[in-house]
């Protein structure tokens, strides 16, 4: 505990970057700082947002937002403190996400934003950023971390796909894009993703094309393996039926040659039929290997010393979500251009929740196993009184 502390202190004492956005959702006001969109869908399709501290918790004090209608449509979207453009300094976007309904289905991603109008924020309003899980089966479950690339006119996914928790405990992601044209996804302040911008979006065109002025000689041979010319088909190969009659079948006793025509046997596959004849395959002494093209500078490519710049006059933040199963919570969301910030909030807030959020997510599924076997051994104890009663019944008759 000394160490937390100490830790936590060091950090606010080092901590000197700008806070553009930070939400918690501990007040009743909280509805004031964020919009509802009344334009986007009817409103039989969207669902409402609710603050609570759910089922299990480490502070019955910290509270966050959750879904709470299934099968619906979820938005809602709140001014950053100050217009937040990232040239030349990182961004970072950061919140926690709780699936307490062991979401099957669903989005759970923010959005950082351009000006909009906030009572028509949707899926078709223009986002710069895009972060957070999504999951829909158990195949389809990914973080996502799109952006978008005002140079292609079009919103980038990340090219590998990015892990996701998707347990029913707070789970902190982060999102930081370097000045110096990095990036790293965090989980649990935990590195998952990090790299360089260039190699892992197709912001910009391929450094090298492969030269057109030259093409695969005529003459090269890329065939690994030839026929034998050697091999010769065997004797009497040709004359192998593919089907003969089956030998086991009799003509029927009510077969009638005049009525039915002449009787034959139904047809079997032979088992000594082979297939059309092949000769057999042998390394080709010819082979060059597999031709590659030479590669050449692509005339056409342009350096962006700029990647980093994903936010361009940023001023809103937002969710607009699909989840076929509610439950999920939201909470501590920070956009800063300091990663020394983003830590201090998450000492501060989600470190010191996340052990009493387990310690009662653990009590609460021992309590329901407790339950589960207590049902299940009464359930065996009346099978086996019902079963006795059928005995007496029967020793009587």
């Amino acid at each position: 505990m000394i160490y937390q502390i100490a830790t936590f202190l060091a950090l606010v004492a080092t901590v000197n970057g700008k806070v553009y956005f930070k939400e918690e959702f501990n007040d009743e006001n909280w509805t004031d700082r964020w919009t509802v969109p009344t334009e986007w869908k009817p409103e039989s399709e969207m669902g409402a947002w609710k603050r609570t501290v759910g089922e299990f918790y480490g502070d019955a004090k910290d509270t966050g937002v959750q879904t709470s209608e299934d099968a619906r449509h979820y938005g809602m979207s709140a001014k950053l403190d100050e217009t937040f453009s990232n040239e030349g300094k990182d961004l970072v976007l950061q919140m926690s996400v709780k699936h307490e309904q062991n979401l099957d289905c669903g989005g759970a991603y923010i959005k950082l934003t351009g000006d909009m109008d906030q009572s028509k924020f949707g899926g078709d309003t223009p986002y710069q950023i895009m972060f957070g899980p999504d999951i829909c089966g158990p195949s389809n479950k990914k973080t996502h971390v799109i952006f978008n690339y005002p140079a292609k006119d079009d919103n980038l996914l990340i090219k590998d796909q990015v892990k996701v928790e998707s347990d029913q405990l707070s789970h902190l992601y982060t999102l930081h894009v370097k000045a110096d044209n990095t990036f790293d996804v965090l989980i649990d302040n935990e590195s998952v993703k990090s790299g360089s911008l260039e190699e892992n979006w197709d912001f910009l065109l391929p450094k090298e094309i492969k030269d057109p002025a030259i093409s695969k000689p005529a003459d090269w041979v890329d065939k690994k393996k030839i026929p034998d010319p050697e091999d010769v088909k065997p004797e009497g190969y040709d004359d192998v039926p593919a089907e003969i009659p089956d030998p086991e079948a009799e003509k029927p006793d009510d077969w009638d040659d005049e009525e039915d025509g002449e009787w034959e046997a139904p047809m079997l596959d032979n088992p000594e039929y082979a297939g059309p004849w092949k000769a057999k395959m042998i390394p080709n002494p010819e082979y060059k290997g597999e031709w590659e093209h030479p590669m050449i500078p692509n005339p056409d490519y342009a350096e962006d010393s700029s990647l980093h710049a994903r936010c361009k006059d940023c001023t809103h933040v937002g969710f607009e979500l699909w989840q076929v199963k509610s439950g999920t919570i939201f909470d501590d969301i920070i956009v800063t251009d300091s990663l020394e910030e983003a830590q201090a909030h998450s000492a501060e807030r989600f470190e010191k929740k996340k052990a009493g959020e387990k310690a009662m997510y653990d009590a609460a599924e021992a309590k329901k196993a407790e339950e589960a076997a207590a049902a299940a051994e009464a359930e065996a104890g009346d099978m086996e009184e019902e079963e006795g009663e059928e005995e007496e019944d029967h020793d009587e008759l």
